[in-house]
């Protein structure tokens, strides 16, 4: 699936996203292959069973056996018989910064990675292709680290209070008027977890006869937050308009379900940059849409913070939109910014009221001083405030890392997804036992990379996925892209046929929004 956008005057600049489409014969041993492990997995614990072979998974105790099985659902079948023997590829324990190269702690299992020893041995020097350091501000030495172990020193490490009670510091305070001023909005809120923000928050904006909107491919701290709040949950299809306007509509016509009264609110949920897929929101039409519909508009720019955008201030300015029309933006710290955390911004009537409703607000202790001077040093330096150009250079440098190593991979025939401007880069995989030898291969030539499958994704779309950093030089993009490329010949990973069919299943106009007829 191949989609270039114009869009009239809605995008400033062509929107060039793919995701071809699954060979017949890759998805058709996908599935075979998925089918004999579960075969096998179903064979094992028969012999668990009979004694034949150790059982060593959570099990319940023999006076337990007639009460309701508490682990024998799917996904702890899963976990035991195709999780377990690719287990060694997650969770592996670094010992360094996490910068553009890390040392980590080699381990080794003796009974098939139900559990790990450590051999006393560092692996050194692994090109780190996992880590979501985007503009390379995780780092040890620097403005930011010494401005952090400044403010460690007179400050301390924690504040052992909530904000609304002894815990709201001087440095809160400048926080959330810098990152006000870096979104271009009335006023910002900062809070210590990323995932909090949106689980935590979403609560607090809608309640029991309002209505989400939300994308199919929304984080789990977007859908926890859905489902927290009481609300009425619908899904469009991923980055499709069409979808989208049809729920608007829906919505408007019919109202709630049996009274049919109006919705007290509509609240659209989307992300910036999709960390799974690669792709980037369409935020001209959606905020269309809901300007048409006269909806409310939640935007979770996590991973687009920093990584898009001319002076990195995310999607809003990548499409060079204003930030007003965003009702609620929200992002994290924990990846631009090398540091912890997240931030809502918005309008101060919001802002103030979820300083007194947010539960994270209420209830959770207060940022650690020296992550928030982390986080003030790497927004001044992404500004240009701190008198230097650095930031900038940062910014383009992603950008241009972004698109020589998507291209590249593309030239040597893998089947990539995304956006060609999005530093998430997904390799297709496809089937179950080349996630463990990708890893695996990977890490024998010293290339740190993350490997993802079920339920991450759809159980047959295992992928690797790449996070570009402006760390990255070109020599180890170059050395990066070789082994890859070497892995891809010996595990028979590339799929792409050039294929490209167009992304959206019917054409839309643009201007009006309507849906057409097929």
């Amino acid at each position: 699936i191949n989609h270039i956008v114009h869009n009239g005057g809605l995008y400033k600049k062509p929107f060039n996203e793919a995701f071809e489409e699954t060979p017949m014969l890759v998805a058709v041993l996908t599935y075979v292959g998925y089918g004999v492990l579960t075969l096998f997995g179903y064979l094992r614990d028969f012999m668990r069973q009979w004694k034949i072979e150790k059982c060593q998974n959570a099990t319940e105790r023999e006076e337990q056996k007639d009460f309701v099985p508490l682990y024998q659902d799917f996904e702890n079948f899963y976990n035991r018989n195709l999780y377990m023997r690719i287990r060694d590829s997650w969770n592996r324990p670094i010992c360094s910064v996490p910068g553009a190269k890390v040392d980590m702690m080699e381990r080794v299992s003796h009974d098939y990675n139900w559990t790990f020893t450590y051999t006393g041995r560092v692996i050194k020097d692994i090109i780190n292709m996992g880590s979501y350091n985007y503009l390379g501000f995780a780092q040890n030495t620097g403005a930011c680290q010494e401005a952090a172990s400044k403010v460690l020193s007179q400050y301390g490490a924690g504040v052992c209070s909530t904000r609304q009670e002894m815990g709201n510091l001087d440095k809160h305070e400048e926080l959330e008027k810098l990152v006000a001023r870096f979104l271009g909005v009335e006023s910002a809120m900062a809070y210590g977890m990323g995932f909090a923000t949106n689980s935590m928050n979403i609560p607090a904006l809608v309640g029991k006869g309002c209505l989400i909107l939300s994308d199919e491919l929304n984080h789990a701290s977007l859908v926890l937050g859905a489902r927290l709040s009481g609300a009425t949950i619908r899904i469009f299809k991923h980055n499709n308009m069409q979808s989208l306007e049809k729920l608007l509509k829906d919505a408007i016509v019919h109202g709630q379900p049996r009274t049919r009264r109006p919705w007290k609110k509509i609240l659209i949920l989307v992300e910036g940059i999709y960390s799974m897929e690669g792709s980037i929101v369409r935020l001209p039409e959606v905020i269309a849409l809901k300007k048409k519909y006269k909806s409310y508009l939640y935007l979770d720019e996590a991973h687009s913070i920093g990584a898009l955008g001319p002076s990195g201030r995310g999607v809003v300015d990548y499409f060079g939109l204003n930030p007003e029309d965003v009702d609620v933006m929200m992002g994290t710290f924990t990846k631009s910014f090398g540091a912890a955390g997240g931030y809502i911004g918005g309008k101060k009537e919001l802002i103030d009221y979820l300083r007194t409703y947010s539960h994270s607000a209420a209830y959770a202790t207060s940022m650690s001083p020296p992550v928030v001077e982390q986080i003030i040093t790497s927004v001044k330096c992404i500004m240009g405030e701190d008198g230097t150009t650095i930031g900038e250079a940062r910014v383009q440098q992603l950008a241009e890392n972004t698109r020589y190593f998507r291209r590249r991979l593309k030239e040597m025939g893998f089947i990539i997804y995304g956006n060609e401007d999005s530093p998430v880069v997904p390799l297709m995989l496809y089937m179950p036992a080349k996630i463990g030898a990708f890893g695996r291969e990977m890490l024998k030539r010293n290339i740190g990379v993350v490997v993802v499958g079920f339920p991450a994704t759809p159980i047959i779309e295992s992928r690797a996925r790449f996070c570009l950093s402006a760390a990255h030089t070109k020599e180890m993009l170059d050395t990066a892209l070789k082994e890859i490329n070497e892995v891809g010949d010996l595990l028979q990973l590339k799929y792409s046929r050039r294929r490209l069919v167009p992304l959206l299943d019917r054409p839309f106009d643009e201007t009006t929004y309507e849906e057409t007829e097929d």
